[in-house]
């Protein structure tokens, strides 16, 4: 169980744990912030691609070829990172990273469904939720302190420790668990994602989820040039000021598991939705008015997180119960989905060179405006569906 909690927080915890020393980075490669946030960017498309890839090739190949495959890419792209001489090479390196560090996200959830009964899984699933929640808010706090006194280069090194750790404890320690390999392979899984794409209902959550989740990486690209560049704080202060807002995540989702017995699904949802705007608009306001302090930021950020936290797992069990056969298909691109828009988001953030709070503050509002519509419709289409039924 350990085993698999470190292969499914490795990829998140790549992404999280570099982001306060961007900054750093970027003064000492000699780019501009917009150039060094790609590594974000890219990293997150790399994840959202991989969420497509691993669940097909493990069904034909197995699972333990395709973890030892993904964990020998994710460090193999550590090492790089860490050597990188200039920022070309570093971007390179770090889609390499995501893809590999990809697999234990995606196989680690999937093994654990072939070797647990249906409680049991449930049971387990949780943990490493609660793990997975546990190591954003960490990773910024060790990715700070180390960009801090060590220098940014260590983080990498870092990780790529970690990466051979798991991948010599997988290669001794885990069997494969995939015992009814599929024939069908890709074919079978884009013809999944295509009748997916065709239902208005898993289109509308989809899209609504994402743009009420994910638009939050604008914010975590574009926070350690605010909290540095305008508001003056030292670089190994951002990893604290993150606790801030993955604090709210782990409240929305303790809200969504307490209520959703209690409360329509589709009613709360919505209303969490709402929530999480008037975070969003609270933040654009405090920016056009001049009023953005440490602290106003992060109470704008506690109330954007705690509703896009709620939305999130009532947003996710919606869509992948539209078509009860496709589970598995439905959860792969529903996360491309949401990785996919992360990496919009923080490309379009990456334009603001001037105001990283201004462009933070426009694509979150937009984003969350937008997504409230979208599963406003994805409500009323699954209501209608089931009037139907």
């Amino acid at each position: 169980m350990w085993l698999l909690i470190a292969l499914c927080i490795s990829g998140t915890l790549s992404l999280h744990i570099f982001v306060p020393a961007l900054p750093s980075a970027a003064a000492d490669l000699g780019v501009s912030g917009g150039t060094i946030q790609l590594t974000l960017t890219l990293y997150l498309i790399g994840l959202a691609g991989g969420q497509l890839l691993y669940g097909p090739l493990s069904d034909r190949i197995g699972r333990r070829p395709a973890l030892l495959g993904g964990l020998a890419l994710y460090a193999a792209g550590s090492l790089a990172c860490a050597a990188s001489p200039g920022a070309a090479s570093l971007i390179a390196a770090r889609i390499v990273q995501a893809v590999g560090g990809c697999s234990g996200l995606v196989l680690g959830r999937a093994i654990l469904r072939d070797v647990s009964s249906p409680r049991e899984a449930a049971a387990k699933l949780a943990l490493l939720n609660l793990f997975q929640s546990v190591a954003p808010a960490s990773a910024p706090l060790i990715g700070g302190l180390l960009a801090t006194f060590l220098g940014w280069r260590v983080i990498f090194l870092l990780l790529a420790a970690v990466g051979i750790v798991t991948l010599v404890a997988t290669l001794r320690t885990l069997p494969e668990t995939n015992r009814s390999r599929s024939s069908g392979g890709f074919g079978a899984m884009l013809r999944s994602y295509l009748r997916l794409l065709s239902l208005p209902e898993f289109r509308a959550l989809a899209i609504g989820g994402a743009c009420s989740t994910t638009s939050f990486f604008a914010f975590l690209s574009a926070a350690p040039f605010i909290f540095t560049g305008l508001l003056h704080r030292p670089t190994h202060e951002i990893g604290f000021y993150f606790v801030v807002p993955i604090l709210g995540f782990s409240i929305g989702s303790f809200t969504a598991n307490r209520l959703v017995r209690r409360v329509d699904p589709m009613r709360l949802m919505l209303a969490c939705s709402a929530i999480a705007t008037s975070g969003a608009a609270i933040f654009m306001a405090l920016e056009l008015t001049g009023h953005l302090t440490v602290v106003t930021t992060l109470a704008a950020m506690l109330v954007f997180t705690i509703g896009s936290g709620t939305v999130s797992p009532l947003a996710l069990s919606s869509a992948i119960s539209v078509q009860p056969g496709m589970i598995g298909a439905a959860a792969g691109l529903y996360g491309f989905c949401q990785m996919g828009y992360g990496a919009i988001c923080t490309l379009l953030v990456s334009q603001w060179h001037a105001n990283p709070a201004e462009g933070a503050a426009v694509v979150l509002l937009g984003s969350t405006a937008a997504g409230l519509v979208a599963l406003s419709t994805g409500a009323r289409a699954v209501r209608k569906g089931r009037a139907g039924g």
